[in-house]
Formats: C-alpha cells, sequence, structure tokens
C-alpha cells in the first residue's frame, strides 16, 4: 500500500499543468529558477513553491551556483513519472505553446 500511496502522490503531482511543463522541460536540460519565472510568467515565489513540491517527493534534485538553484529531473526509480514523461512534447513544442521561441539566460 506505500508504494501505490507514493504513486498516486506523485501522479498529483503531475495533475498541475505548470508542474507538468516544468518537467517536460527538465526532460532536456537542467533550468534555473530565473528561467521558469520568464517562461511561465509568474512571480519566483510561485516557480520556487511548484519546484519545492517536487524537489520534496524526489522527482527534482537542485543544484546551487552563487545565488542562483537550478533543477535537473530526479525520476530513476519512478517508471510511473517516466512512462508521463515519455507522452510530452519536446522543449520546443512546450515553448510554443506558451509563446516563447527562446528563453534569456538570467543566471549566467
Amino acid at each position: 500500500m506505500d508504494k501505490l500511496n507514493e504513486v498516486a502522490d506523485d501522479l498529483k503531482l503531475l495533475g498541475d499543468k505548470t508542474r507538468l511543463m516544468m518537467l517536460g522541460l527538465l526532460q532536456e536540460r537542467e533550468w534555473c529558477v530565473c528561467e521558469f519565472v520568464d517562461i511561465f510568467d509568474i512571480s519566483q515565489p510561485a516557480v520556487s513553491q511548484h519546484l519545492r513540491k517536487l524537489k520534496d517527493k524526489g522527482i527534482v534534485k537542485e543544484s546551487k551556483r552563487g545565488q542562483w538553484v537550478h533543477y535537473s529531473l530526479n525520476v530513476t526509480g519512478k517508471p510511473h513519472i517516466e512512462a508521463v514523461l515519455r507522452e510530452m512534447p519536446d522543449s520546443h513544442t512546450l515553448l510554443s505553446s506558451l509563446s516563447k521561441s527562446g528563453v534569456q539566460a538570467c543566471c549566467d
């Protein structure tokens, strides 16, 4: 039952379109919080809240570089998430759906 609860909780997190799109983008590279702020046009605290939820469940991991935090995908051992992500559009398609053809690096 513990595994069932874990899978259900993970899939609840993916039920949010913003978090699901973040994970889709993270399949191709790591992203900085500031880039997600630009992409999703939401506040830095809102982006951080989404990423914190994913990090708390072990779905993403973070690394600090100076004042910026970068996130990468961490779905090893979570085949249910890997299966969902296999069905996701590529980052170009995701960014196009948000009318974002390119993202300006703000954290270099």
